[in-house]
């Protein structure tokens, strides 16, 4: 039988499973891509009448060919066979994990695909196939799961912005934590509709104003008891280099209230302190480190930094978020905006050489007595 004949034959439902493997002995590439396209086209147009048998020789015959064809002709199959659903399992599952401009299309639409093979490719195949798995209709939360654990911030940005795909409280929970830091995940995550009030709640504290708003106009929220909460904030941050009147206390219950969530730590000190929240920055570090707010500014304004850097070294902060917290609160006490370069060298230098025992005996003395700068001195005494 010629290859146009059998064609013909097969577009008249005429040809046998026996007929294709005799067809597949071509050799040719026009004869490989014809026959590829003929039974492509027949489960397409008459998969339904096909029996068992017969629909898996022939996904076995497309398995054969696929590999001996150009990239170009299999991606044109694997965009055919996306949408079917009678295309044999093993048929789809070699096209997702093929190269990603053929893999594509049927990890994007593929309902043959199960959770275990996408699972399967999320971890063995590349950052693309990651990401197009992302764009699927529907990802169960298990996928999801899987994606989030392979780590890439922007695979985890698409999928958070796949309204689609479900979610697992645990792992909501770790992102919304993780969005303290990846700034990429705040936008997609209040504005989905399955964030729970109380993480949106939680994320209120770091996220932009525009943001807060959206929160605020979304979620079963006290808009009055939060904005107030952020006025007495901004109002202690006015009055306390001038000893001005101001409710401290406010700030200090927001912190009680982000200790309780396990969302009190250097992450949210940082981000406090960029938004200009130096109440809550203050009242933060007297919670982490049990200092009178009076001692904790006077270590925190003292010229040169080498007391704040003992503070940081005893709560075991890291180095680069000392070094964040020192330059922002310069700025933010003198509107500084100049080089710190060598006051970071200097500090970095103390840090790194610092002793986290001696410093921490250091800070029970600040604890005892305003007198921190006598405290100091002694660093090097009987302790």
């Amino acid at each position: 039988m010629t290859l146009d004949g059998a064609a013909q034959a097969m577009s008249d439902n005429k040809v046998s499973a026996d007929d294709l493997f005799e067809l597949a002995r071509d050799k040719t590439e026009d004869g490989r891509r014809q026959l590829l396209e003929t039974v492509s086209d027949l489960f397409l147009g008459d998969g339904e009448s096909l029996s068992d048998r017969e629909r898996v020789l022939m996904g076995e015959i497309l398995r054969q060919l696929i590999h001996e064809m150009e990239v170009t002709v299999r991606r044109d199959l694997a965009e055919k066979l996306a949408d079917n659903p009678n295309v044999p399992s093993a048929l789809i599952v070699d096209l997702a994990n093929d190269e990603a401009m053929v893999a594509h299309e049927i990890l994007m639409r593929s309902d043959v695909l199960q959770d275990v093979d996408l699972i399967e490719i999320i971890q063995h195949r590349t950052l693309q196939h990651q990401l197009a798995v992302t764009m699927r209709k529907e990802i169960s939360d298990i996928v999801t799961r899987a994606l989030v654990d392979a780590g890439d911030e922007d695979v985890i940005t698409s999928l958070l912005n796949n309204h689609g795909a479900k979610f697992s409280r645990e792992v909501m929970e770790y992102l919304v934590s993780e969005s303290k830091r990846v700034d990429t995940y705040q936008n997609p995550l209040v504005h989905r509709p399955d964030l729970p009030p109380d993480l949106a709640q939680r994320m209120y504290w770091w996220v932009s104003a525009a943001l807060r708003k959206h929160i605020f106009e979304n979620f079963s929220m006290d808009r009055d008891a939060l904005d107030d909460a952020m006025n007495d904030a901004g109002l202690a941050n006015d009055t306390a280099s001038t000893g001005g009147p101001g409710n401290s206390d406010e700030p200090s219950k927001l912190v009680d209230r982000i200790a309780e969530v396990g969302e009190l730590d250097e992450h949210f000190l940082v981000t406090a302190l960029r938004q200009g929240e130096v109440a809550l920055f203050e009242a933060a570090m007297c919670k982490m480190t049990e200092l009178r707010p009076t001692v904790f500014r006077r270590i925190l304004f003292e010229s040169g930094g080498e007391a704040l850097a003992l503070l940081c070294r005893a709560i075991d902060l890291d180095i680069e978020t000392f070094l964040t917290v020192y330059e922002l609160s310069r700025k933010a006490k003198d509107g500084q905006n100049g080089n710190l370069s060598e006051e970071r060298v200097k500090l970095r230098n103390l840090y790194e050489s610092a002793n986290r025992e001696d410093a921490e005996k250091v800070l029970k003395r600040w604890r005892r007595s305003a007198e921190y700068l006598h405290a100091l001195n002694k660093v090097d005494g009987d302790g």
